[in-house]
């Protein structure tokens, strides 16, 4: 997600604020805040993840990193386009975010595309929406659930991850997205991670508790490295010309 937003100042200087993933800005009101996901983000990570980076070092850690980003977003755009009622073919082209080519779908993003088809057909969920922007601007912060679905009965709010791993930012920020207004009925929380490989089905399913006040002081914590920290604002004149001798 970026979004570059453009006001004129005066005649001459066009004005834009560029927000980033890092970012929200509200349509209505204007009011840009920062993301659960970067905020969850400052929560300590455990053991675990510290030993997986001393086990691939930091240049390698961040490639693997941003590659697993490419594919969570191509994976999250084929799971809302089956939601809505497409379908996804073996050779389906999808767009790389950061190259803007595109790109046939890999065999490991079809393999989690597949595993989510069986998931689905196996739960009958309720779909209620998906990919929705939440905004909670009493303690100012926003984010993008995947889904809201029924399950027996029950109002769950479920996010997709391709990661091998649960980390316990991806708990605080399925916990932040359940604070927000328009989720006050959801009564549980699951994380479902799509292309499992350690197990047969190739999808597990786990349930996760409210660790809303672990979120809020994962924003003091937020809060307290990121005090001065506001989307890159430029200035430009409103047009270019060449001044020709």
């Amino acid at each position: 997600m970026k979004i570059d937003i453009k006001t004129t100042k005066n005649p001459d200087v066009v004005q834009i604020t560029c927000t980033d993933e890092r970012w929200y800005q509200h349509k209505a009101t204007g009011e840009i805040v920062p993301s659960s996901t970067w905020i969850a983000g400052c929560y300590p990570k455990g053991i675990g993840f510290y030993k997986w980076l001393a086990e691939h070092g930091w240049d390698e850690a961040e490639s693997i990193k941003n590659e697993a980003g490419e594919k969570g977003s191509k994976v999250h755009l084929c799971i809302e386009r089956l939601l809505a009622g497409d379908s996804i073919r073996h050779d389906e082209m999808l767009e790389n975010l950061q190259t803007k080519v595109l790109e046939e779908i890999s065999v490991s993003e079809y393999e989690a595309v597949v595993s989510f088809r069986d998931w689905f057909a196996e739960t009958h969920p309720g779909t209620i929406s998906t990919e929705s922007v939440l905004f909670n601007f009493e303690h100012g912060y926003a984010g993008t659930m995947d889904y809201k679905c029924t399950i027996n009965g029950e109002v769950w709010l479920i996010d997709f991850k391709t990661s091998q791993y649960i980390w316990p930012s991806h708990e605080l920020q399925l916990s932040s997205y359940k604070h927000s207004p328009e989720n006050a009925d959801v009564e549980k929380m699951a994380i479902l991670q799509i292309g499992y490989q350690r197990n047969k089905k190739k999808y597990k399913f786990t349930e996760v508790e409210d660790k809303f006040e672990l979120f809020l002081a994962a924003k003091m914590i937020w809060k307290n490295e990121n005090e001065n920290v506001h989307p890159k604002q430029y200035e430009f004149p409103q047009s270019i010309t060449l001044k020709k001798e």
